[in-house]
């Protein structure tokens, strides 16, 4: 079990939190002030992830448009599936502000558990950048200078460079638009590379940083991150019951028939937590038990599992709609329309990444066009392990509610002699 990474973090954080608070409430100046030299070493760990963000987000970007424009080439199921991968995770995002708002009604962020948890963030509040007015918000979608929207975390305007970018890439000759394309892979690459060794230290970097939490906060801050992991969870349940809706209401797909075929899938996320894992399995139960011809079982899973995470931008979204909330930030309309759209992008470039590092590099832009600190992340990261579980179940669902949904009008009845086989 302890050769589990998400294991190893969330120990360390546990440790940390404990040994801090035990200090700030048994221990001398002495100690404090040692907690505090250990606490700088988090801060390296979170600044060595922070670096890779930047270009992490532009080389994905520009590759997964690229890809996106070769899967649309294949075909009109290609383009339909495509359409509605976009039109699903943009309504996943805007599910997850209407959930946030009636959750955080129903049972708001404690007051003293948010202030503990905030005093614990190495990061002054301050940090926190006041709403822009809607004029300010629309000039600055096209960033004047790149690279200084870059320099400044201005990630919206970098999000809406790439995006043309990654385009005006598309429309290039083949070996241009090759060269390109294979640069910014490599540079992808790199980045994940950096970010593993990063990860490999996370015990390391989440234990001091735990540690500067609780010496702040004390145990106060346990049960917001217990409130945190909550939110996230049910916003990926609620999207998985949503997934339902859209097999059987849109689908037409039986009940009984649906659940049969998705029983078995479910079951393999919450094993594996892994969409890719339970591939063959949603193929298998698609045709068999739901009789989706193979022609739309054989693009359409294929092409959500490289391009699809129902849950992605409702839950990533949904972790900076919690720090919201710790923080006391009140974005405008401007700024929450452009998480939108970050989370939407981010989510169909990050889908090729590893776990954690595309949970820092999905949520991290997000914060940042919402004018959020994100030097809380590595806390939550340490925890994600439990909202992961429902993040998979969520994400092969939707995979197998979409392909019901193409596959409406195309099935075909399955074969007794192949079922006889099997």
């Amino acid at each position: 079990m302890l050769r589990s990474l998400s294991v190893r973090v969330l120990i360390a954080l546990v440790a940390g939190l404990a040994l801090g608070a035990a200090a700030a409430a048994y221990g001398g100046v002495e100690v404090k002030r040692v907690i505090e030299v250990v606490e700088s070493v988090g801060g390296l760990w979170l600044n060595s992830l922070r670096m890779t963000v930047v270009p992490l987000i532009f080389a994905v970007l520009v590759t997964g448009i690229a890809g996106v424009a070769d899967a649309a080439a294949t075909g009109r199921l290609a383009v339909r599936t495509l359409v509605l991968i976009v039109v699903i995770l943009t309504f996943s995002a805007c599910f997850s502000v209407g959930f946030a708002e009636l959750f955080y009604a129903i049972w708001p962020v404690g007051g003293t558990g948010g202030a503990a948890l905030k005093a614990g963030a190495s990061a002054s509040p301050d940090l926190a950048k006041a709403a822009p007015n809607l004029i300010d918000f629309v000039k600055g979608l096209a960033p004047q200078n790149a690279i200084k929207a870059a320099s400044e975390d201005a990630i919206l305007p970098l999000v809406v460079f790439a995006s043309f970018f990654g385009f005006a890439v598309t429309r290039l000759p083949d070996a241009r638009r090759r060269s390109i394309t294979e640069f910014f892979d490599s540079v992808g690459e790199a980045m994940v590379t950096i970010v593993r060794w990063v990860l490999w230290a996370a015990p390391i970097g989440v234990f001091a940083l735990g540690l500067g939490v609780g010496l702040r906060a004390g145990v106060g801050a346990a049960g917001e991150i217990g409130h945190y992991m909550a939110a996230i969870s049910l916003t990926n349940i609620g999207l998985t019951l949503l997934a339902y809706v859209l097999a059987l209401a849109v689908g037409r797909v039986p009940f009984g028939r649906w659940a049969r075929a998705v029983a078995p899938v479910q079951v393999a996320a919450f094993a594996t937590q892994s969409s890719l894992a339970c591939l063959p399995a949603m193929i298998e139960r698609s045709r068999d038990d739901l009789g989706i011809a193979d022609r739309v079982t054989g693009l359409v899973l294929p092409l959500s599992v490289a391009l699809f995470r129902m849950t992605g931008p409702a839950a990533n979204l949904g972790v900076a709609l919690f720090l919201l909330q710790v923080y006391g930030v009140h974005p405008s309309v401007g700024q929450y329309v452009g998480a939108v759209f970050v989370s939407v992008a981010t989510s169909l470039a990050s889908v090729s990444l590893p776990g954690q590092v595309s949970f820092f590099a999905s949520i991290a832009p997000i914060c940042l066009t919402l004018g959020l600190p994100i030097d809380l992340l590595p806390i939550l990261i340490a925890v994600e392990v439990i909202p992961d579980i429902f993040r998979t179940i969520g994400n092969v669902t939707g995979d197998m509610a979409i392909t019901a949904v193409l596959g409406r009008g195309e099935t075909s009845a399955p074969d007794p002699a192949e079922l006889a086989k099997a």
